[in-house]
């Protein structure tokens, strides 16, 4: 049997949290026990064996405790060029001590909290490593932006990440938006020391009435970092919510991202690039909701793989009987510069109303030869040449951030990686 199999693997989790969510952490575990890790054969996670992944790199399936983190050592992680209020996380845990909080927002540790509905949006029961977290998480963060107040700057979520014999870090982040708010998040991770770290995150987005919430991710983190995140997020009428994931490093990272169309006249955005080399493995699942009539998704995802790396993409849009006048959008791309590289690529429709725009596909092949010549013909190196190539395929993903300083800094990140930087 494999050790994963067990139930008592996962009891120093699982009986390690006591707070004031009684009931949630009930049913997450009742949930977790129900269906247990991924199965090699579970379609869900075909592609991505994480609970081998886990039985290999993981030791301890205990929570880590907080590091300790200076003030300076925060200051030199946050990227070059940001301007705006910074939350730290330390193994999970919101520090409120080294955090510059936004005037006007409240914000605090989730484990304070009374009377918070965590799990209604990111259900436990649509995901075992979701209803492993709602079961066991140590800390998190609340945050509550008022209705009508307007972020103009960034919130930075700066997470920090080291444990001892591959320990376990569960993160957990509750944000609410009032009606008529507007606010940008971006997260950045950190990864200390040399053990393996696997990280288990959950975040559930609340938007009210005409919200605009940004959320951009930089997965940067390096060859010791599992990681699985559940993103979900429930969009109201007249509102519009953009997600941009920018995976350039990791062990196996999996992220599922959920949008629930539940209001007429609402936007939901996805976008994606996965720059992927040495034995990285990354897998995107999203999944889009159309519950409501009068309503918008697009979805584009982009992927660059070389090595021995490995990708997936597997997205779904559902379009329920009453959701009629949707338009919705999917589109995965990818571009292999090795024979060892490989890409899974699943683009999915259900549409059970009869009055809708929707259109998917995907693409997979090598660098376009007669390109590659047309500009060296031009007098322009090989490699700049195909690095030119690469950028043009990918930066349109990055044309979706409105953060110019995030914009700039993810920009800079992939022409360094693509060879496109002169």
């Amino acid at each position: 049997m494999s050790t994963l199999t067990k139930q008592d693997t996962f009891s120093p989790l699982l009986e390690a949290a006591t707070d004031n969510f009684n009931e949630q952490r009930t049913l997450g575990k009742e949930s977790f026990l129900s269906q247990g890790l991924p199965a090699v054969k579970e379609e869900e996670y075909k592609f991505t064996q994480i609970s081998r992944k886990l039985e290999k790199e993981i030791s301890d399936f205990q929570s880590a405790k907080p590091i300790e983190l200076t003030k300076e050592l925060v200051d030199q992680s946050i990227y070059e060029g940001f301007e705006g209020n910074v939350l730290v996380f330390n193994n999970g845990y919101f520090i409120s001590e080294l955090s510059d909080l936004p005037e006007g927002v409240e914000i605090s540790s989730i484990s304070k909290k009374e009377d918070l509905n965590i799990g209604s949006i990111a259900k436990p029961e649509k995901d075992a490593f979701a209803a492993l977290n709602l079961a066991s998480f140590q800390d998190g963060a609340f945050i509550s932006v008022p209705k009508k107040t307007q972020i103009t700057a960034p919130i930075l979520l700066l997470s920090f990440f080291k444990a001892n014999s591959g320990q376990v870090v569960q993160p957990r982040i509750w944000i609410e938006s009032g009606d008529f708010a507007e606010v940008t998040f971006i997260e950045q991770s950190v990864l200390l020391g040399e053990e393996t770290v696997f990280a288990n995150k959950v975040v559930e987005i609340k938007g009210g009435l005409n919200t605009k919430i940004n959320y951009y991710r930089l997965q940067n983190e390096g060859r010791l970092f599992i990681e699985v995140s559940n993103i979900e997020t429930d969009i109201h009428q007249d509102s519009q919510f953009s997600a941009v994931t920018i995976s350039l490093s990791g062990n196996m990272v999996r992220n599922n991202l959920n949008l629930n169309i539940l209001g007429s006249n609402s936007v939901g955005n996805m976008y994606g690039i996965y720059l992927l080399n040495g034995k990285t493995h990354v897998d995107n699942h999203t999944n889009v909701d159309h519950t409501v009539p009068h309503a918008e998704s697009n979805e584009l995802y982009k992927g660059i793989l070389t090595d021995h790396s490995r990708g997936v993409f597997n997205g779904k849009i559902f379009v329920r009987q009453d959701a009629q006048k949707t338009n919705a959008f999917q589109q995965n791309n990818n571009i292999l510069l090795s024979e060892n590289a490989v890409i899974n690529t699943k683009p999915q429709l259900e549409i059970w109303a009869d009055d809708v725009k929707c259109s998917h596909g995907c693409t997979t092949g090598q660098l376009d030869e007669e390109a590659l010549f047309y500009l060296q013909a031009r007098g322009i190196d090989k490699m700049q040449a195909k690095g030119l190539l690469l950028y043009a395929f990918a930066g349109e993903v990055l044309e979706h951030i409105e953060t110019e300083s995030f914009q700039a800094y993810c920009t800079n990140l992939v022409q360094e990686r693509l060879g496109s930087k002169f």
